[in-house]
């Protein structure tokens, strides 16, 4: 009868009067006998099977209601992992793989090292999916240092292709990322370290010597001499292809593109010139004095000279451009300049380099937000990108900067320099870099190639390596 009574009190129905509150019942509650209680707990559950979903969860929350927080406690540690779910493995369950994959693509290295370890599903849709493919994939996409590690070791074949038979397993892939991250960190080592595999082009220049200027891709380079002269070589024999001339002084400086070469020279002029015929297309006439650098991008072309000013040129086509504004305000000639869209990298006869925000190339406003110093004598050169400011000096020296280092006001001076590269005999004329390289020219005859991928360590010093020289002689 009594077990009857506890039913009726607890079966969830209208007239049933529960005094209830959030925290403890107040006033002590008499426990029933073991017996008594198996009994009552099996009828309470047989009842309790009986009812409705909304019946069930009423009286669950009204139990609930009467406990006490240690109580409501133990139910959350009994819930928690019941109300868990392997999404990852239900999704491929009702046909929707890749929904699973597309969630799982969204993961770096380490965690997609972890989602394999979870279960053996969630290893079948990483593997299935070629999901370490996608990561190596997006890394090329995004990142230049990976794109040219994909060109240079030629793995790149085996990537943006569709499930074929021609593409490698999932596995491949996996053990390719490791490697390629180890790739990563050596080139970062020699950088840091000045480790680099050095070649050396003899100009031999006719009349006097000096290369002032060069520019290279992965096919050729071109540089220009002191002799007035510009030429394009080979860049894996190492042959001259072909001289232009036409300057009546030295070519101080020079950049090209798939259609045209553009030089500056000590004769005050600017030339244009057509990549594959090296015939003339234009020449420009305004400077007073040496043109000393150009740089040219999207339509616009910045050169500055000894006259101490900035000329800003609108390029519609090779043999249609015209001046659009001069810059003044320098008090020394304006030796060099390289720009971005965010910061413009300019060095003078002071010896400093300074690093400037800019809103745009045409105006001459900005704040300097660094002075990097240590170069003994003028600097000649210098180019950036995101991470690093290389620049060439009258010393004979190579620099290489942290960029990011030289943003941060907080950052020590000496902290700035990463390494000091010394292999040319006179002057420092011109230099160009990537990821991989460095190529700079000398008042010494000669072009160096200072490679940071393909370093030989057996017995080498740390910052010194052997070089290889090939010597251009004039037929």
């Amino acid at each position: 009868m009594e077990s009857q009574n506890l039913v009726d009190d607890l079966s969830p129905k209208k007239n049933t009067v529960l005094k209830l509150s959030n925290g403890p019942v107040v006033g002590s509650r008499k426990r029933p006998s073991e017996g008594n209680y198996e009994k009552e707990k099996e009828h309470c559950i047989a009842l309790f099977d009986q009812w409705s979903e909304a019946e069930q969860v009423e009286f669950v929350e009204r139990l609930i209601s009467r406990m006490c927080h240690y109580q409501h406690g133990h139910i959350n540690s009994y819930l928690k992992p019941m109300l868990q779910r392997d999404f990852i493995t239900a999704l491929p369950a009702q046909g929707l793989d890749h929904i699973a994959e597309n969630i799982l693509s969204f993961l770096d290295a380490r965690s997609l090292c972890a989602a394999e370890l979870v279960c053996k599903e969630w290893q079948r849709v990483i593997s299935e999916g070629m999901l370490w493919k996608k990561l190596i994939e997006r890394m090329v996409r995004t990142d230049p240092l990976w794109k040219g590690l994909s060109e240079r070791h030629q793995w790149e074949k085996y990537l943006f292709k569709n499930r074929t038979s021609e593409i490698p397993p999932n596995s491949y892939y996996h053990s390719l990322y490791p490697k390629i991250i180890q790739d990563i960190e050596t080139i970062e080592a020699n950088w840091r370290c000045g480790r680099h595999n050095l070649q050396r082009i003899q100009c031999r220049s006719e009349n006097s010597k000096g290369v002032y200027c060069l520019q290279y891709d992965d096919d050729k380079i071109i540089s220009g001499l002191r002799d007035n002269s510009i030429k394009i070589w080979d860049k894996q024999t190492l042959e001259c292809l072909k001289i232009l001339t036409g300057h009546t002084g030295s070519v101080l400086c020079l950049q090209y593109d798939e259609r045209v070469i553009v030089t500056g020279s000590s004769d005050s002029t600017v030339r244009v010139w057509e990549v594959t015929t090296g015939e003339v297309l234009n020449t420009l006439i305004h400077h007073n004095e040496a043109v000393l650098h150009l740089r040219f991008a999207n339509g616009l072309m910045v050169t500055c000279s000894k006259d101490r000013s900035i000329a800003v040129w609108d390029m519609a086509s090779p043999t249609d451009i015209s001046l659009r504004r001069v810059l003044v305000g320098h008090r020394a000639a304006v030796n060099v300049v390289d720009f971005d869209d965010k910061y413009i990298v300019s060095a003078s006869g002071d010896r400093t380099i300074k690093v400037t925000t800019v809103r745009e190339i045409t105006t001459d406003c900005g704040a300097c937000l660094r002075v990097l110093e240590g170069h003994e004598e003028l600097v000649r050169c210098i180019r950036f990108d995101n991470k690093r400011i290389v620049s060439g000096a009258y010393d004979g020296k190579i620099k290489v900067w942290d960029l990011q280092a030289a943003l941060d006001p907080r950052a020590p001076a000496s902290t700035l320099c990463l390494r000091t590269l010394v292999e040319h005999s006179g002057r420092v004329f011109r230099l160009q870099f990537d990821e991989f390289q460095i190529i700079s020219s000398s008042h010494d005859d000669t072009i160096l190639i200072w490679d940071f991928l393909n370093v030989s360590t057996n017995g080498q010093s740390e910052g010194r390596s052997p070089s290889r020289t090939y010597t251009y002689i004039s037929r």
